[in-house]
């Protein structure tokens, strides 16, 4: 298991390969549907949005209410493969990395290629779990959003496996096409 120190820099990017298991150590912005739409819509029109992007691991997730001695009662990823059509406009902004749950369609194994990003993926469902992971949560931007808000997540040893590698490996794939071969 690898020990991974947020931001990553693009050596360390290039260094991981599709089914490193990594554990993610620090900050990360969390941005779901609503807050990638805005995104979008700022940088189709020229703006820049209200927070730094470039260098910044965005984590597909929506962080429930603190609990007891937690920022977050749960922390859990969402389906990244909704976020695909975002996912050029984020590498064009500087992002290097996503992190989230599920597999992510075929087209954007390029698109991790052409900017050497990373996609991480955890395990969905265990969201009271991986709270156990965040040290720190603070709004970063339109806080009227709710849950889906933009945040500033610090993590601590969050466990993770690289989905998707900077060269556009894609471990899931590779996987489901292994099961599919040994049901048949």
């Amino acid at each position: 298991m690898k020990k991974l120190s947020l931001p990553l820099d693009r050596e360390t990017l290039r260094s991981l390969g599709a089914g490193d298991e990594v554990l993610l150590s620090g900050p990360a912005l969390t941005m779901r549907d609503a807050a990638l739409a805005r995104l979008s819509s700022l940088a189709e029109s020229g703006e820049k949005p209200p927070f730094e992007v470039a260098g910044q691991l965005i984590f597909h997730a929506g962080p429930a209410p603190p609990s007891t001695g937690r920022p977050a009662g749960s922390f859990g990823p969402t389906t990244s493969s909704r976020m695909d059509g975002y996912l050029e406009t984020l590498f064009e902004l500087g992002v290097p990395a996503t992190l989230g749950k599920g597999p992510r369609s075929r087209d954007t194994l390029e698109l991790h290629e052409r900017h050497g990003a990373v996609y991480f993926t955890t395990i969905g469902g265990i969201g009271a779990l991986l709270a156990g992971h965040v040290t720190g949560l603070e709004p970063v931007a339109w806080e009227e959003l709710g849950p889906e808000a933009v945040f500033r997540a610090v993590l601590d040893e969050l466990p993770a496996l690289v989905a998707i590698d900077s060269r556009g490996r894609d471990h899931l794939a590779e996987q489901y096409a292994i099961y599919r071969v040994q049901s048949d």
